[in-house]
């Protein structure tokens, strides 16, 4: 069983990088690592992908040390279950609204005595045939992000974030700009100040704050505001962008 690279670089206060995927070819996600990435989040709330397709693409991030983290589609239990049987490094639960929703994740990231996680050795987290204090292990080294995307969210912060054996709040710039009325416009002025004050209340509670950039400059500047865990773009809108660049440049 690996040390979790990436929860341990959190630990420590170091910024980590992450791009979404959507992609099954695994090749795409060994890129995600060649290129220096810290972790890759595997979408299976948006993209077709299944969990079959995400248990390859874990074990293609693993040959280049990219942590493999899975975005499952909601706060179920089989769903967080299953993302982390497949070996991830861990799950991040989208559209927590309430400190009883962020327990209910934990509770779902995590074997007895910490949550109630179902048991079963035989699966790619336990080495097919685990032994011994594997149960102890995993519960150390899984990392539990929860997505807070929504007003209703932000009213509730201060109690989600008080909810032991969550590692990253991430905040959702989309979801949060169509919950106030005004979808897609991640930089009008009420998303980036209600974002602001989260992350600023998520590090004073001791947590790594976690968001999403369409871009570098939109990544720097929540790095300087100390976002710790910050995902730039989505595999499939990278690989657009790169080809819409070489069309123009050679037409």
């Amino acid at each position: 069983m690996r040390e979790n690279q990436l929860k341990r670089k959190l630990k420590q206060g170091e910024v980590v990088l992450g791009t979404f995927v959507n992609c099954a070819y695994p090749a795409f996600i060994e890129i995600c690592g060649i290129a220096g990435f810290d972790f890759a989040v595997i979408d299976l709330e948006h993209s077709p992908l299944s969990v079959l397709a995400a248990e390859d693409l874990c074990r293609a991030a693993d040959c280049t040390g990219l942590a493999p983290v899975i975005r499952v589609g909601a706060n179920d239990r089989l769903q967080i279950q299953r993302a982390l049987d497949i070996g991830s490094a861990g799950v991040q639960v989208p559209q927590i609204e309430t400190r009883e929703e962020a327990q209910a994740a934990v509770s779902s990231a995590k074997y007895a005595p910490l949550g109630t996680r179902g048991l079963s050795f035989n699966t790619r987290a336990g080495s097919y045939t685990a032994a011994g204090n594997v149960t102890e292990r995993l519960n150390a080294e899984s990392l539990v992000v929860v997505q807070v995307e929504g007003e209703r969210g932000i009213k509730n912060l201060d109690e989600i974030i008080a909810v032991p054996h969550i590692d990253v709040i991430f905040l959702g710039p989309y979801d949060l700009s169509q919950s106030l009325g005004i979808p897609g416009q991640v930089g009008d002025f009420r998303v980036m100040a209600l974002m602001e004050m989260a992350v600023q209340k998520i590090r004073a509670g001791g947590k790594a704050a976690g968001t999403f950039a369409d871009n570098p400059a939109t990544a720097r500047k929540w790095m300087a505001l100390g976002v710790q865990y910050v995902t730039i773009g989505v595999d499939v809108a990278i690989f657009l962008h790169a080809c819409q660049s070489l069309v123009q440049t050679v037409r």
